[in-house]
C-alpha cells in the first residue's frame, strides 16, 4: 500500500464511462493525491486485484470503491469474491453508488463493506465526498502496510 508515501492509491470499479471521467476531474480538482485506476466491471475488478497482488512491485490499492449496478458481475458480487478471498479481505471497500435504497445499504454492510456513500448530484458536491474519504482514509484511520499486510 502507498498510504505511507502520501498518495492514496485507488482502484475504482464503475461501469459508466462519464462517472470515470467525473470521479477523475474531482479527484484532480479536489487536490487529493491519488493514483487512481478504472476497471469497468466486478470481473475486471477481481482479475485486477489477484493481478496486483501477485505482482512483487505492483501491490494492492489503499481503496477500492466499488459501484452497485454493474454487467457481468455486480458490485455486491464481487464485494462478496473481495471478502471471501484470505488474500484480499482486508482491503477497504467503499460502496460509491446511485442507490439510496435501504435494501442496497443494509447488503453492502452485510457483506462487509466498510462505508456506503450515495454519489453526489452536483460536482462540487462530489470534490467534498473525495476530499473527506480522503481524509478519512489518510489522515484518520490506519491502513495495514505491505509487509505487515504479506505476514498475515
Amino acid at each position: 500500500m502507498t498510504q505511507l508515501q502520501g498518495t492514496l492509491s485507488i482502484l475504482v470499479a464503475e461501469d459508466d464511462a462519464d462517472d470515470r471521467v467525473l470521479l477523475s476531474d474531482a479527484f484532480g480538482e479536489s487536490g487529493v493525491e491519488v493514483a487512481i485506476e478504472f476497471v469497468a466491471d466486478g470481473v475486471e475488478l477481481m482479475s485486477r486485484l489477484v493481478e496486483r497482488d501477485a505482482a512483487a512491485n505492483g501491490g494492492l490499492p489503499d481503496l477500492v470503491l466499488l459501484d452497485l449496478n454493474m454487467p457481468r458481475m455486480d458490485g455486491r458480487e464481487a464485494l462478496r469474491a473481495i471478502r471471501e478471498s484470505e488474500r484480499l479481505r482486508h482491503l477497504p471497500v467503499i460502496i460509491l453508488t446511485t442507490s439510496k435504497a435501504e435494501l442496497d445499504i443494509r447488503l453492502s454492510y452485510q457483506l462487509g463493506a466498510n462505508s456506503y456513500v450515495t454519489k453526489p448530484r452536483r460536482f462540487d458536491e462530489l470534490i467534498m465526498v473525495l476530499r473527506s474519504l480522503e481524509r478519512y482514509w489518510m489522515d484518520i484511520v490506519q491502513l495495514p502496510s505491505s509487509a505487515r499486510r504479506e505476514d498475515a
